[in-house]
């Protein structure tokens, strides 16, 4: 599945977010990261997300698409990272 991620949290928590987050997607720019998933990473990203959250504060929302040619991405401005495939 293709798996989109935003976030919105306290700025003492930003970086443990993204960390968590690059170890299952890759970072797109502020806040948003996407990439495919397995069922089982998505719940264990979910689930290392909640640990390190204030469910009080913070937002994290996720976009769950079948696959990524669903998806269709328009950007203005700058690129800030390219997806790209490695082989």
């Amino acid at each position: 599945m293709y798996v989109i991620v935003a976030y919105d949290v306290g700025v003492e928590r930003v970086t443990r977010v993204l960390k968590i987050c690059r170890k299952y997607l890759t970072w797109v720019q502020n806040s948003l990261l996407e990439g495919e998933l397995t069922p089982a990473q998505l719940r264990r990203l979910q689930q290392e997300l909640e640990r390190a959250i204030d469910s009080q504060h913070d937002s994290v929302q996720f976009y769950i698409l079948p696959q990524a040619s669903v998806a269709k991405r328009v950007t203005l401005g700058l690129v800030k990272n390219e997806v790209t495939q490695l082989i």
